[in-house]
């Protein structure tokens, strides 16, 4: 039996709500997903939300709730905007899910024993928002801590220690060695850089308990609880069956089939140290072998105007907000399309206007609503392919016969603007098609009947392959379509069993609706 493709995300930290970072990052997690599906593969898809930490642990004093109740609100939020945005995972990792408490203990146990884990007292200055300690690396030019540190204090205390830097010099030589470690591949260096300017230090993995009762106890010191990130990253694993048998932890998949994972999508902001030297580490120093180690898939920002989203600035976007005002399948479409994987972009307005009017409403919708109104009008909606051909029948069937190689090498590579792109020549040239053939002048000729049947069967089985393509991008809309048409995809359909001819001969057209209505929005002055 072959292996799964596994694909998770980086669980979202429940000390605020969601905005439009997470929902594109799930969303092309769930494309992801989708995609391989549709080419025949087994999915495992898990997704969920890291609960614990400091941050969240005064966030709940600051609210007058326990640290529970608080994480309970806030992962209300993102299940409710995943359920309508239509991610559709197969596991969910919660970090306070006791199955994932045993295996986090066990493996902090693991490492202890395995002399990986140590205990000393340090002094320094500590960031409350990132929950680490800093060195003089951190302060800038002028000596003083970053903003990004948010608030720095003095601390000296007794904690544990992970052994990373033992690691380094293995984790240099995997990245060297394994080019297809991390999409894009430009991301490598900037792992390489970071080791070379950290020197690889030691990581302090606990929390005092008198200073933080909101985490993972130790196991064999119940005074000190797991450092966020050691819990956190923990998850990809623990959700996949790891240490299952040991941990008591029932109805989880199974680990050796699964693992290693095809894709850890995460943000370009935990690249580095976290998913890059924390974790990778952390698997080397569990025994996991370079065969074992994960696929990192690293995605940029969205950003407005050039800057960062953040709370200070005011510039947070709303995914709910979007979803409201172009549906859940335009906000799916106008995330996918305007961003490369692994770079930036700058939310726009005028373009996610541009996007569902233009794009969606204008260009598919538009071919659809027309060409089924035309054999509806013409035929009364049945198809009849003939024996009619010429040049103009033969291009639109090589285009729609060339874009399902071109669509699964891009979206294989996490191009997934360029899949779209690819499935979307079928779109363009299908409407292309409509205005250089005229049905309606065919239509008052009666000797050009046969090319008018010809003309309508090519648009309506144009669109039933382009229905496919798209659907791991905007799944309900392309469903309404195939509807609309009159065919349900099979459920072990795959795109290499796309071929002309899927519309039988006689077929019956379903009742034309507009797919994508257009919105009418009002000018700012």
């Amino acid at each position: 039996m072959s292996k799964p493709y596994y694909i998770t995300t980086a669980i979202d930290y429940t000390n605020a709500p969601p905005h439009i970072g997470h929902a594109y990052e799930k969303v092309m997690a769930d494309v992801m997903a989708r995609f391989q599906r549709l080419t025949g593969r087994e999915v495992y898809f898990l997704t969920g939300v890291d609960q614990h930490g400091q941050k969240v642990q005064k966030s709940a004093d600051a609210a007058g709730l326990s640290p529970q109740a608080f994480v309970d609100g806030v992962t209300s939020k993102f299940l409710a905007l995943w359920e309508r945005l239509n991610v559709r995972y197969d596991g969910w990792a919660a970090t306070t899910d006791d199955r994932h408490k045993r295996v986090v203990q066990a493996m902090l146990q693991k490492l202890f024993d395995c002399g990986q884990l140590y205990k000393q007292t340090y002094k320094g200055h500590y960031s409350v928002r990132q929950e680490q300690f800093l060195t003089d690396k951190e302060r800038g030019p002028d000596g003083v801590f970053g903003e990004e540190w948010g608030e720095v204090i003095e601390l000296e205390e007794d904690n544990y220690y992970f052994k990373l830097s033992e690691h380094v010099e293995w984790l240099k030589g995997f990245i060297r060695s394994h080019p297809d470690f991390i999409t894009p591949a430009f991301r490598a260096n900037d792992i390489l850089n970071a080791l070379e300017s950290s020197g690889g230090q030691d990581l302090c993995v606990s929390r005092p308990l008198e200073r933080l009762t909101w985490g993972i106890p130790f196991p064999f010191d119940p005074g000190f609880v797991n450092y966020v990130w050691f819990d956190a990253l923990t998850n990809y694993i623990s959700f996949a069956g790891y240490l299952a048998d040991e941990c008591g932890n029932e109805g989880l998949p199974e680990f050796k089939r699964l693992w290693p994972a095809d894709a850890e999508v995460i943000g370009k902001d935990i690249l580095v140290p976290a998913h890059a030297i924390y974790w990778m580490t952390m698997l080397h120093a569990l025994g996991f072998s370079d065969e074992d180690m994960p696929k990192l898939v690293v995605h940029g920002w969205w950003n407005v105007k050039g800057a960062k989203m953040s709370k200070s600035l005011g510039n947070v976007i709303d995914p709910n907000v979007l979803a409201d005002a172009f549906t859940p399948d335009g906000l799916r479409y106008y995330l996918m399309r305007d961003i490369a994987t692994g770079y930036d972009s700058d939310f726009s307005e005028e373009r996610i206007i541009m996007s569902y009017n233009k794009e969606l409403a204008g260009g598919l919708g538009n071919l659809l609503n027309r060409s089924l109104n035309m054999a509806h009008k013409y035929r009364g909606g049945v198809l009849a392919p003939g024996s009619y051909d010429d040049d103009e029948n033969r291009a639109l069937r090589e285009t729609v016969a060339a874009a399902p190689t071109a669509y699964v090498s891009k979206m294989a590579a996490w191009d997934i603007h360029e899949g779209i792109a690819a499935a979307w020549k079928i779109v363009t040239h299908a409407n292309q098609f409509v205005d250089s053939t005229q049905p309606f002048k065919l239509a008052k000729d009666e000797t050009q009947a046969a090319r008018l049947d010809s003309v309508l069967y090519h648009l309506a089985e144009a669109l039933l392959h382009v229905s496919v393509l798209l659907s791991p991008i905007i799944p309900d809309a392309m469903t309404a379509l195939r509807a609309q048409i009159g065919w349900t995809l099979p459920d072990a359909f795959v795109v290499s069993d796309l071929k002309w001819g899927l519309l039988a001969d006689g077929h019956q057209l379903g009742t034309p609706v507009p797919l994508f209505p257009r919105l009418e929005f009002e000018e700012k002055a």
